[in-house]
Formats: structure tokens, sequence, C-alpha cells
């Protein structure tokens, strides 16, 4: 495989973030992506000092930046010992968003690979987060992730090959992060068959994905006035594709993290509640159920 030609036929020339952590994954993309002289490269590194010893990543970083004449930019936080998965990573996508704003570039490239997808997927699938869950990791208009086609073994590969040198992140081996576990599991039992089978399965769902948001999209438009759901029109909807216009509606408006038990109970809320009633949705938005129509609001006021 050339995965120097696999990775860069994904990009077009521009200016581009790259995400590295010192992990072997990143450190493999940086290699790679420094050679394409159509590409104008800032290497940005988040140190979620989670790790006592992490400031040796961001000096690794700092260093290939370096070596490879490139800008370099960092950030470090402290969210603690154990944060949230997904509070780590709300924290390291606003600073890659804010280097991309300070640079002007024209996307963000991360490292995420095969291996990722299907970790994904069966996280998200836990997570009762539905089909969208299920294919959420993939490249769009802003971020590129030019591995997914490349798996784990194979970037190690590259990485011994051209001599490259990286981290480990011990805190992937922590068990008591639910992705660590289901990685070891997978590590335990590989059977090639069974998950060619499941990323073909995904890459026909996130297909059936984008028919279906398209439908979705429509629907969501008739149903909308002012950015709010017609609620009688709502109503009349049949559960499940209530449950999927609700997703859609959010989505719309900037919420992405919600899982199956939380449409269902928006659903419920806005066909049972009574006028001015109020349905959570995360720590800062709310469902507010009028008698015609359905609002997200901010707070409570």
């Amino acid at each position: 495989m050339d995965m120097q030609k696999l990775v860069s036929q994904q990009l077009k020339p521009g200016k581009y973030v790259i995400g590295v952590s010192g992990g072997v994954d990143s450190v493999a993309l940086l290699d790679i992506l420094a050679k394409n002289k159509k590409l104008e490269l800032i290497v940005a590194h988040f140190d979620h000092g989670i790790r006592d010893d992490s400031k040796l990543d961001q000096k690794l970083v700092q260093d290939l930046a370096k070596k490879y004449g490139l800008i370099f930019e960092t950030k470090s936080v402290n969210l603690g010992l154990h944060p949230s998965e997904q509070s780590a990573r709300d924290a390291r996508y606003e600073f890659l968003k804010s280097v991309s704003d300070d640079h002007q570039a024209d996307g963000i490239i991360t490292a995420h690979h095969q291996d990722d997808v299907i970790e994904t997927a069966v996280f998200n699938l836990l997570r009762g987060t539905g089909r969208k869950g299920i294919t959420s990791l993939g490249s769009n208009n802003f971020i590129v992730r030019p591995l997914l086609g490349i798996n784990k073994t194979q970037i190690k590969e590259y990485a011994q090959l051209h001599k490259l040198v990286w981290r480990e992140d011990s805190t992937n081996q922590d068990l008591s992060y639910k992705r660590n576990l289901i990685r070891s599991n997978l590590a335990k039992n590989p059977d090639k068959l069974a998950t060619d089978k499941l990323l073909k399965q995904i890459s026909h769902l996130r297909s059936t994905n984008k028919q279906l948001d398209k439908e979705l999209d429509e629907l969501a438009t008739k149903l909308t006035k002012d950015n709010k759901l017609v609620r009688g029109d709502f109503i009349n909807l049949p559960h499940k594709l209530a449950v999927e216009v609700m997703a859609h509606y959010l989505r719309r408006n900037g919420i992405s993290s919600y899982d199956t038990k939380l449409l269902n109970n928006l659903v419920n809320a806005a066909k049972t509640y009574k006028k001015g009633s109020l349905s959570s949705i995360n720590k800062t938005a709310y469902l507010m159920i009028e008698s015609q129509f359905l609002a997200i609001m901010t707070d409570q006021r």
C-alpha cells in the first residue's frame, strides 16, 4: 500500500491545522503530510493535563514541528485525573478550531484511523446513539481524516520503516475508560473477516444515513417555522419518525451529543407536556413546550 498516495489524494492543496498528540498515529501522519509540498501545515498539540509526563509529549511534538520547519501551536489545560471522554474531546476540538481560526486555515486534519472507526461504532452503539453515532467518525467539509482506510498495524509498520519516534500514552491502558475497554476486547479477539464485514456495514449505513438525512431535512423544513417545530404536525408523526425528526432538529441547532433515551424523553414531552413546560436537553439547553410550537431555549427564563 502506498500510504503517501492514499493520504495525499484526500487533501486539496491549502493550509491545514494538523492535530498531533505525539502518538504513533499522528506522528506518522505528520511525516506523510510534511512531504506534500502542496500543503501548508500548522502543527497543533493539546495537553489535557491528565498525565504527569504529558510535557514530554509536548516537547516531542514541538521538536517534530521544528524538524519539518512548521509552525507550532500548543495549549495546556488541567482537566483532572479522570475527565469524561466527551469533555476531553470537546476541549481538544475547541482548541483545534481556535488555531484554525487564528491562521485562517482551510481545514483541520486528525489521525483517526480504521480501528478508530470500529471502536467508535461499538462505543456509540453501547451508548445508544443510534444510526448517526455508528457512522459518526468520518471526514466532512472542514475536518479531514485521511487515515480512515488504514489500520493501526499498517500505521505502525510505516512509522517503524521510516524510523519515526513517538510516545505511548499510558492512559490508553486505563480500562476505566470505556473506549479503552472496547479496544482491549477487540485486540484480544481479532477476526479479520468479521472486521471487514463490520466496516462494510458501517460504510453502507453511512450512505443510507446521507439519504435519510436529506429526506429528514426536507420533512423538518416543512415542520418548522422560524426555527420552531410546529407542535400539531409533530405530534401526528409516528413515534420512530418523531424521534428521527427531533434528532435532526437538535443537530440543526448545534446539539450533537444525545442518546436514544433523551430523544424518546423529548418526543414524549413534546406530545404530552402542558404549555409552558420545559424538558431538559443538557446542562444549558431545554425544549420549550408551547401550545403551537416546540423551541430550544438556552435558559429557563
